[in-house]
């Protein structure tokens, strides 16, 4: 059961006023807030333990080690990976992805095939279209239908012996699809391709056990669990981990250095080159202590009773359209009004203290198939309410009013 009232308190900026208005945060899919118990162990690292990792023998050196490689065993435990050197710390989602690409980029050959899903985020695109250029392998796409959902039987019909890579978002950022992921995972084994999920839309809302999954990479960003931003986490199976070069060099991802020949320190230090954001590590340790304090059974409960209450209340609203009807979908809502701009509704709704997202999502091939030019994205978290879900709807009717 969620509190919502108590969980309030927890986060401070939801006291603040926009223009005159109190705040109603709906952009939590871009980025979710930070609740005031994982801002002072920031607070708390750079007063008393700043000081860089692995090298010194140094009291704080040890104890902002200790603190790092704490908050990596949480996250090792939270998606239940089997070592925690299979926690690799990165800046976020998108170079997680890039890590993984860039390793691929000595084991594709020409003509092997890559498959991407329609309801992914550009992230999860471009690295891939890089990664085919620089070695003539093949990029081709899972189909969505007019649901949002993705259309299995052409996945099963693209799969072959020339597949060697498969990638998918768990949720869809722009639509809140839930993807049918351990299909997918499964289906991809049977040809012997890996499989890369993007878990940054479904850690805020589930909680991903990647042994279940069987999933052989999984990345992940902090700040989309309340969580700073500029960190996050790529979970990959030692097996491929082992096989993929290191992304960078520097710094802490060395054996032995001469200017003849250099080897590489095993995992995760590999793939960890220079100085990690130390306290943002830390940080994303006590952001999934917050998370699993409330319980994610609880969060996915109360945030499928907003999703419901506002699409409700939304597709009311003569002339709204909401894209993204999934039979299983999480608390996303996008949409727009027929004839108006999402742009001027997101304007009008902003003046009002609303903050929503308008435009491509950074999903713009979700756009070109519903031949739209964006939409206006509601994304619900634990700590919004039924009140805020009707301020809305009232914003939502008086930008109609103003721009038809």
């Amino acid at each position: 059961m969620i509190n919502v009232d108590k969980i309030r308190k927890d986060f401070p900026i939801l006291n603040r006023e926009i223009n005159g208005k109190p705040l109603v945060y709906f952009d939590n899919a871009a980025t979710s807030q930070t609740p005031q118990q994982v801002i002072d162990v920031i607070v708390d690292y750079y007063t008393n333990h700043n000081a860089n990792i692995h090298r010194g023998v140094h009291a704080l050196s040890q104890e902002a080690t200790d603190l790092y490689e704490d908050a990596r065993r949480k996250i090792q435990q939270h998606f239940n990976a089997l070592h925690s050197h299979e926690i690799i710390m990165t800046s976020g989602t998108t170079h997680g992805i890039n890590l993984v690409a860039n390793g691929f980029s000595s084991l594709l050959q020409k003509d092997d095939e890559v498959l991407v899903s329609a309801l992914e985020h550009h992230s999860n695109i471009v690295p891939w279209q890089m990664l085919c250029e620089r070695t003539g392998a093949k990029l081709k796409v899972i189909p969505m239908n007019a649901n949002g959902e993705l259309v299995m039987s052409a996945y099963d019909e693209l799969l072959s012996d020339k597949t060697k890579l498969v990638f998918v978002n768990h949720i869809s950022n722009a639509l809140g699809t839930i993807n049918p992921i351990k299909y997918i995972i499964d289906k991809a084994h049977e040809f012997g391709a890996a499989v890369l999920v993007d878990g940054a839309q479904s850690c805020p809302h589930i909680k991903p056990d990647v042994q279940a999954l069987d999933v052989d990479f999984y990345v992940v960003s902090a700040h989309k669990m309340c969580g700073p931003t500029g960190v996050g986490m790529l979970y990959g199976k030692e097996a491929w981990l082992k096989k993929l070069p290191p992304y960078q060099g520097g710094g802490e991802m060395i054996d032995q250095v001469t200017f003849e020949h250099t080897t590489y320190a095993g995992l995760p230090h590999k793939f960890e080159a220079g100085t990690p954001n130390i306290s943002g590590g830390v940080a994303f340790g006590a952001a999934i202590d917050y998370m699993n304090h409330i319980g994610f059974d609880n969060i996915a409960a109360y945030e499928h009773e907003l999703l419901v209450y506002a699409t409700e209340k939304l597709a009311a609203i003569e002339g709204l359209k909401i894209y993204g009807v999934a039979q299983e979908k999480t608390s996303v809502i996008s949409f727009n009004i027929e004839g108006i701009h999402p742009y001027d509704i997101g304007t009008i709704l902003d003046k009002m203290g609303i903050a929503v997202r308008t435009g491509h999502h950074c999903a713009q091939p979700i756009m070109d198939f519903y031949k739209i030019p964006g939409t206006v994205r509601a994304s619900f978290a634990f700590y919004n309410t039924h009140a805020e879900i009707d301020a809305l709807v009232a914003g939502v009717k008086k930008a109609k009013m103003m721009l038809s």
